[in-house]
C-alpha cells in the first residue's frame, strides 16, 4: 500500500516526541524540577514566596526607587503576598516599550468561611466557599490539605500547613453512600449531585473531657487549634486559609511522558514564565517582564487581581527609575508599543468527551504549546481577538527558534469557552496573544499534562521574550 503524502501547502501538526527526540532527556529534567513546584506551592502566597527566594538567589534584587536602572539589571517588585513582577532592564529604553509574559498563580479550591468551625452529627466541621469553576462532587471522598495564613488577635501572624507531611492528619468532605444515595443524589443532575452548602470538612470526632461543654467535639478541635498555634475561634475571621488536595505531583504513564498534579491551571504556565526570565543569559533589546498575577479565576478582581493598578504602577515605577522626568504620556505610550502573551492553559481533546471538541481546532496534547487567536464564550465574547499581524508575528517567532506550537480553541462554538487575562492588557494597548500549555482534566483536583508541552512552553516564552 502506498504512503500516503502530505497536502501541497497544507498545515499539519507537529508531536513533539517525534521531531525532538533528542530533547526528550532535559524535557523530563525540567518537569522534575516543576514537579517540586507545584507540589510544595498550592498557594499563591506560596508560589509567590518560592519565586521570589529563588529569583534573588539567580540575580534578581528588590526594586529600589533611588537607585537608577541600567541595562542588564534584574529586578523583581511583589504585590503583598499575591503578586510578584519580574524584569530584566533592555539596552533601550523601557519608553520604547517591553517584551512580557503575564501568567496567573491562583488554582480552584476551596476556602474556608470566615467563620467556619461547627459540631453537627458528632463530629467537627469546616465550613467551606468554593473559589472558581469547580465541578463540586470531584473534591469529595478525596485526603485534603490546609494551607494559609492566619492573623492573630494580638496582630501576629502564624502560618499553616496540615496534611502534606506523611506523619500530618489529612480531611475530607464525606459524600452520601450509594446504597441511599437514589433520592438523594440519584434524580439530581450531575453538578447538582454535591451542594455547595454541603462542602463541609471534617475534622474531628472526639469529644473534650469536660461534660458540662454544649459542643465539645468542636471544644476539642479548637483547643487542638489553640495548643498548636495559638488560634482562637475569632482569629478565622482574619485567615486565608485554602483548602487543597493532600496529595503531591506523579508522573502518570508507563513513559512517565505526562504529570498529573493540583494546579496546573495556572502554574504551569508561570513557572515555565518564570523560569524562561530567570535562565535569560545577556542583555536583552528591550525590557522583558514576567508578571504571576491573582484573581484570574474569579474575574481578576481585587488589590491582587490583574484589574488593579499594580501592574501600572510596577511599570511606572521602572520607567521613572530610567527617567525621573518620563511624562504621562510617554507612560500611556510605552504601553502601545509593548508585546505581550497572556499564558493561560488550554483545554486539549478529551478522547471520552470528544462530542464537545473541534477536531480540526482543539489542540491535542504532546503537539506542543498553544497558540489561541481569541478565547471567550460562544460569540467570542469576553474575548481578546489577536490581530492577523500579531499571529503573524509570534508564529514567525516561533518558527524561527524552533518551536512546536499549535493552533488552538476551547471547544465548540456553541459548547461555552472561557476567558484570560489578555483582554485587561489590551484595554492598556498592548499587542497580546493567549499562549499556553494544553491541559486535560481541567479545574479538577488533579489534572494532567505532558512534559513535552511544558518544556516547549518555557522554550517559548524564552523565545518570545527575546525576539518580540
Amino acid at each position: 500500500m502506498a504512503e500516503k503524502k502530505n497536502l501541497p501547502y497544507g498545515y499539519e501538526r507537529k508531536n513533539v516526541w517525534d521531531v525532538k527526540k533528542d530533547t526528550i532527556p532535559t524535557m523530563y529534567e525540567f518537569a522534575d524540577d516543576y514537579k517540586h513546584f507545584i507540589a510544595t506551592c498550592k498557594t499563591e502566597r506560596e508560589c509567590v514566596k518560592f519565586v521570589e527566594e529563588e529569583a534573588l538567589r539567580y540575580g534578581f534584587s528588590h526594586f529600589d526607587f533611588g537607585k537608577k536602572l541600567k541595562a542588564g539589571d534584574r529586578v523583581l517588585l511583589r504585590n503583598g503576598y499575591r503578586n510578584i513582577l519580574l524584569a530584566v532592564i533592555g539596552k533601550q529604553p523601557v519608553a520604547e516599550g517591553v517584551n512580557m509574559v503575564v501568567a496567573h498563580l491562583d488554582a480552584p479550591r476551596l476556602d474556608l468561611k470566615t467563620v467556619p468551625l461547627i459540631e453537627d452529627g458528632d463530629m467537627a466541621l469546616l465550613k467551606t466557599h468554593y473559589y472558581g469553576g469547580i465541578k463540586k462532587y470531584q473534591w469529595v471522598n478525596i485526603p485534603l490539605a490546609l494551607h494559609g495564613t492566619v492573623i492573630r488577635r494580638d496582630g501576629t501572624s502564624v502560618d499553616l500547613c496540615i496534611g502534606e507531611k506523611a506523619e500530618d492528619p489529612v480531611f475530607t468532605i464525606n459524600d452520601l453512600l450509594p446504597h441511599l444515595a437514589g433520592k438523594s443524589q440519584g434524580e439530581k443532575k450531575l453538578l447538582d449531585g454535591i451542594e455547595g452548602e454541603n462542602l463541609r470538612l471534617v475534622v474531628g470526632n472526639r469529644p473534650i473531657e469536660d461534660k458540662d461543654l454544649s459542643e465539645r467535639i468542636k471544644a476539642l478541635a479548637l483547643k487542638h487549634l489553640h495548643d498548636e498555634y495559638g488560634i482562637e475561634e475569632e482569629d478565622f475571621i482574619s485567615a486565608e486559609i485554602e483548602i487543597v488536595p493532600a496529595f503531591g505531583a506523579r508522573d502518570i504513564g508507563f513513559d512517565r511522558s505526562m504529570v498529573g498534579a493540583y494546579g496546573h491551571d495556572d502554574r504551569v504556565c508561570s513557572y515555565a514564565s518564570y523560569r524562561a526570565i530567570r535562565d535569560f543569559k545577556g542583555i536583552p533589546e528591550k525590557t522583558l517582564v514576567v508578571f504571576l498575577v491573582d484573581k484570574e479565576e474569579i474575574g481578576s478582581y481585587g488589590v491582587t487581581g490583574i484589574r488593579s493598578r499594580f501592574f501600572q504602577n510596577a511599570l511606572g515605577k521602572i520607567l521613572r527609575a530610567q527617567d525621573p522626568e518620563v511624562s504621562e504620556a510617554a507612560f500611556r505610550e510605552m504601553f502601545e508599543k509593548s508585546y505581550a502573551l497572556s499564558a493561560d492553559v488550554g483545554a486539549v481533546i478529551n478522547p471520552m468527551f470528544k462530542e464537545v471538541f473541534d477536531p480540526v481546532v482543539s489542540p491535542r496534547m504532546g503537539y506542543g504549546v498553544i497558540l489561541e487567536k481569541y478565547t471567550g464564550s460562544r460569540g467570542k465574547a469576553g474575548a481578546s481577538d489577536a490581530s492577523a499581524e500579531l499571529m503573524g508575528k509570534v508564529r514567525k517567532i516561533f518558527n524561527d527558534n524552533n518551536i512546536v506550537w499549535q493552533p488552538g480553541s476551547l471547544g465548540k462554538v456553541d459548547e461555552g469557552g472561557g476567558g484570560t487575562v489578555a483582554f485587561y492588557l489590551a484595554d492598556l494597548g498592548i499587542q497580546v496573544v493567549d499562549c499556553g500549555v494544553g491541559v486535560d482534566g481541567m479545574h479538577s483536583p488533579f489534572e494532567v499534562i505532558s512534559k513535552a508541552d511544558l518544556y516547549e512552553a518555557y522554550e517559548a516564552y524564552q523565545a518570545f521574550l527575546k525576539d518580540a
